[in-house]
């Protein structure tokens, strides 16, 4: 049963910093690219952050130099790392994998409230 448990979420003020944190299980976590994505209310999902197996890091525009990105294999989790926090990222953030080869499905956490207030 493949589970991703996000935990780190919260409310904090503008310039200040979350830890999110998710576990993954159920599936090999190796053979994936982890995530994370956002949605505020009324716009669109979109990525935040993603990391490959072999540690390569990919940004959303926003987030370049605010976030980082990093994965633990050995304990199957991943972690995104956010300083100088905004009003506008405000959001559900949602862990994902993504398969690194066709024929698997992507895989989505419940989400976790980011709420950053001015």
């Amino acid at each position: 049963q493949v589970q991703l448990a996000e935990s780190g979420g919260g409310a904090v003020q503008a310039g200040g910093s979350l830890r999110l944190s998710c576990a993954a299980s159920g599936f090999t976590f190796g053979n994936y690219r982890m995530g994370w994505y956002r949605q505020a209310p009324g716009k669109e999902r979109e990525l935040v952050a993603a990391i490959t197996d072999d540690v390569t890091a990919m940004f959303g525009d926003s987030m370049k130099g605010r976030f980082s990105i990093s994965r633990d294999n050995a304990k199957n989790t991943v972690f995104l790392q956010m300083n100088s926090l905004k009003p506008e990222d405000t959001a559900v953030y949602y862990c994902n994998a993504h398969p690194n080869r066709g024929g698997w499905p992507d895989y989505w956490g419940q989400g976790t409230q980011v709420t950053v207030s001015s």
